[in-house]
């Protein structure tokens, strides 16, 4: 099978690019992990977080927003300390603060999967890419989903967060023409 180039490395990375990235995935708590997930990665590698996401989902209560919006200082003192995440202190607050963003989206009667899919009318953008130098760090669409996420009061959203997300989550397809898993996830 001829993967993406970045998928190349790693059995994780490999597995990641073959099950996961760029399915479409409307989960409201799948969607919240990966959103948390994209901001740990900020200015770090992808396959650091990718190790780590196991630790993750333990440390974080499997990405519960009702729980992650109760950690108190306790709670972050300890998450700081543990070395199977990153112990970015503004990360871990971005995550909690995250959450109660969420649980306040959520509380309005509109799911996260909504909400986020609405920046590609609920369907996803498909692609024709044939080689990693055209795919943009960044798109109108993801511009958007970032200002609307700020302005709901979530962080570590920016532009280039968002399209890394929309990509892992399936609202963009951005597998090169020459993969399998192209095709595989326009079904």
């Amino acid at each position: 099978m001829e993967r993406c180039p970045w998928s190349e490395g790693f059995d994780l990375y490999r597995e990641y690019h073959d099950t996961e990235w760029g399915v479409p995935l409307r989960d409201d708590r799948a969607l919240f992990e990966l959103l948390i997930l994209e901001g740990a990665q900020a200015g770090l590698s992808w396959s650091t977080i990718l190790k780590k996401r196991e630790n993750y989902r333990r440390a974080f209560d499997s990405f519960d927003p009702a729980l992650i919006a109760r950690y108190d200082d306790a709670k972050v003192a300890a998450l700081l300390t543990d070395p199977g995440i990153v112990r970015n202190r503004a990360k871990v607050a971005a995550a909690i603060h995250n959450a109660k963003a969420c649980l306040a989206l959520t509380a309005g009667g509109r799911s996260l999967s909504d909400f986020l899919w609405q920046f590609v009318n609920g369907v996803p953008i498909v692609n024709q890419r044939t080689a990693l130098s055209e795919v943009p760090a960044r798109t109108p669409q993801s511009d958007a989903m970032s200002k609307t996420l700020i302005g709901a009061g979530f962080k570590f959203v920016g532009s280039t967060i968002c399209y890394a997300l929309m990509q892992s989550t399936g609202m963009v397809n951005d597998h090169l023409t020459s993969c399998p898993r192209h095709l595989a996830c326009q079904q």
